[in-house]
């Protein structure tokens, strides 16, 4: 399916209806979500996959009791860096170097320019920067989703301190940000399936520069 068609035929699914996705259907999610873009190549975050029915109810209770949760085949949620540090700078640039077989200082003038920048702003600063790159992740993951004709719902409706208590995501030094149920619409009992797609009109949300 190309993309644009896609775009059109998906929608934030209301209702699903329980039914498994493919392995590698939720593997090319994944993937794609691996392969966005992310703010000086750091991907500051990571995606959990959840399968197990038990902690499916445990978020859906913090979730504000939407189904969905419940009632998808995975449930992918993506946890931000709580912070950024010089450390967690230089491992990510250390790989980089490792996987390109450059010269081991060929960052450091980049690496110290990019802290400088980064390390008077504060933490919460960080955290919100972060989660920004999150964001990206997320929405390639929507997009590869609606690619393999599986619905997903994407979800800020949760309270984060509970989901990140779930997941043990503070000691890990990471805060939930976004929720993506994936699975298949239940077409008879979803009040938005069949409702026209609304968008703001191309001469309006386009502005041409020459």
């Amino acid at each position: 399916m190309a993309l644009i068609d896609a775009l059109k035929w998906r929608y934030a699914t209301k209702k699903m209806n329980g039914q498994a996705v493919p392995q590698e259907k939720v593997d090319y999610i994944l993937e794609a979500a691996q392969l966005a873009p992310s703010s000086s190549g750091l991907q500051p975050y990571k995606v959990f996959v959840v399968t197990n029915q038990e902690l499916k109810e445990k978020l859906r209770a913090v979730s504000f009791d939407q189904s969905q949760i419940t009632d998808a085949s995975h449930v992918l949620i993506w946890a931000a860096w709580d912070g950024y540090s010089l450390e967690k700078i230089t491992v990510v640039f250390d790989k980089t170097i490792a996987e390109r077989g450059i010269p081991a200082d060929a960052m450091d003038e980049y690496k110290a320019r990019l802290w400088g920048m980064y390390e008077p702003l504060g933490q919460e600063w960080h955290a919100n920067h972060a989660a920004k790159q999150a964001y990206i992740s997320f929405g390639v993951a929507i997009a590869a989703a609606a690619e393999q004709q599986v619905d997903a719902t994407p979800m800020e409706g949760f309270i984060p301190a509970e989901v990140d208590k779930l997941l043990g995501l503070s000691e890990q030094g990471l805060k939930s940000v976004l929720v993506l149920p994936l699975g298949y619409r239940d077409e008879s009992n979803d009040w938005l399936v069949n409702l026209k797609k609304v968008r703001t009109p191309k001469d309006e949300f386009i502005t041409e520069i020459k």
